[in-house]
């Protein structure tokens, strides 16, 4: 009994440690020394490949206004997903740069990043910033603040310091002729301004569909352009009908976010392959079978179809 515990540990182990290869993260600043107020970007980076369809899911650090005391966070970037090497398209880069300044001297810490991936946590390196002041010079003397040099006071200064008075005049006075003369030659009967129905988003994706699919581009070697109308045509109506950033984030990320809907697994499963292809055409030049393009369509479609809202009888009246 005793050795078959030892075989388990052993075989744990190994897991972790091929799981900890496979993930890199690290936080790297473009520089460590800067003056009072300016800032300095850090590049949170983490590196994974993804191999027999395994999908990661990652946490980037949730980070407040402040990322220790005395050294303030100023701005966020997206997270961008990258495929660094086109000829190894399972081996993905992901990338946030934040920016970050001090208004008080001295040499601060900056504590490691925590990411966490499927849900275990990594850190990343922790480094230095060092914020100096601006060197005085105290072999040359101090001078009094000059007073104020005074002018004499003009018309011309006077419109500059009140115009908005003149144009607030000259506003009101359009709009009372504008009132007179509207009052004046006003209409008793007015015509009710009929609204044109506003087309179901579902509806504009199918035909966006049916277009792509007359112009034949696959057929005519435009393989690339062909994956990314369908691509974008099927975030955009994900984006209306579930409401989620579809445009901007990565598949892994749309997945993730539409877990939680009832939508049928078939129809993940066709959504997750259609996305996926058109990631590998854009970014690594897949070459797809004919009927993987064909595919593609008919998964969009179907897709649609399946997940669209029905109005009843009573919305259309």
């Amino acid at each position: 009994m005793q050795k078959y515990i030892y075989i388990f540990f052993l075989l744990f182990l190994i897991q972790l440690t091929s799981f900890a290869q496979s993930v890199i993260v690290s936080a790297q600043p473009d520089t460590n020394k800067i003056l009072i107020g300016e800032q300095i970007q850090v590049k949170l980076n983490v590196q994974y490949r993804v191999d027999n369809g395994k999908q990661l899911q990652i946490q980037f650090p949730n980070l407040a206004d402040t990322l220790i005391e005395k050294v303030e966070i100023v701005s966020k970037s997206t997270i961008d997903t990258v495929i660094p090497d086109k000829a190894d398209p399972y081996f993905f880069i992901q990338e946030q740069i934040i920016s970050i300044t001090s208004f008080d001297s001295g040499i601060y810490s900056i504590p490691p990043f925590q990411f966490i991936v499927n849900s275990d946590t990594l850190t990343t390196n922790s480094f230095l910033v060092e914020v100096n002041t601006l060197e005085v010079d105290t072999t040359k003397a101090i001078f009094d603040i000059k007073a104020p040099i005074s002018e004499p006071f003009s018309l011309l200064d006077w419109i500059k310091e009140n115009w908005w008075w003149l144009v607030a005049i000259l506003v009101l006075g359009v709009l009372i002729y504008i009132a007179v003369r509207y009052f004046k030659n006003r209409k008793l009967v007015k015509v009710p301004e009929k609204l044109a129905p506003e087309i179901p988003y579902h509806i504009i994706a199918l035909q966006k569909l049916e277009q792509l699919k007359s112009e034949q581009l696959w057929q005519n070697g435009k393989t690339k352009q062909y994956h990314s109308i369908i691509s974008e045509v099927i975030r955009e109506y994900l984006e209306r009908r579930y409401q989620i950033n579809a445009l901007e984030e990565t598949t892994h990320e749309i997945m993730h976010r539409l877990r939680l809907q009832t939508i049928p697994a078939e129809q993940m499963n066709k959504l997750n392959q259609l996305l996926t292809l058109a990631d590998l055409v854009k970014f690594a030049k897949e070459q797809p079978l004919p009927h993987e393009n064909e595919q593609s369509l008919t998964h969009a479609i179907s897709f649609i179809e399946t997940t669209k809202i029905v109005m009843n009888s009573a919305n259309n009246a």
